[in-house]
């Protein structure tokens, strides 16, 4: 079974070369189908309209999304609201690693997956990623949110 696919989401298509910290745009277009471009764009607003706190750094009122996303803030929770994805956590505060990024520990369908400094799209257990992201199978999965759109 293949586990891993190389995919960019559009990145190159719309123009765009080298590499960056665009990992959950691309992410988000390869689960959703939309275009990168439009992806892009909807994140890069959300940073330049949020209040930099002090743990932002180079993110928060910059528009782009080049440079990674806080995806814990509540304008992107409502966007992948939005787009009908329903996040899930897998790790708790204290708990320890329960869930890995590996085809038998996640669930079929099409999902966004947070891991450590990287979020990566995974589709029915085959990762694709620019790379393969999942350290052979021991990468801890913080949580993913999963598409229940059409």
């Amino acid at each position: 079974m293949e586990t891993f696919n190389f995919n960019d989401g559009g990145r190159q298509a719309a123009g765009y070369k080298g590499k960056t910290g665009d990992c959950v745009t691309r992410s988000i277009s390869i689960a959703t189908g939309l275009p990168y471009q439009q992806v892009y764009e909807v994140l890069s607003n959300g940073n330049a309209t949020q209040r930099k706190g002090k743990r932002e750094g180079s993110k928060a009122g910059v528009k782009t999304a080049a440079r990674g996303i806080n995806t814990k803030r509540k304008w992107f929770a409502d966007y992948m609201i939005s787009l009908g994805f329903v996040w899930t956590p897998t790790m708790l505060i204290g708990q320890g690693c329960k869930v890995h990024l590996k085809a038998d520990e996640l669930p079929m369908g099409k999902l966004i997956v947070n891991v450590s400094k990287h979020f990566t799209a995974v589709i029915d257990g085959v990762i694709n990623d620019t790379h393969d992201c999942s350290r052979g199978g021991t990468r801890c999965v913080y949580g993913y949110y999963k598409y229940n759109g059409q």
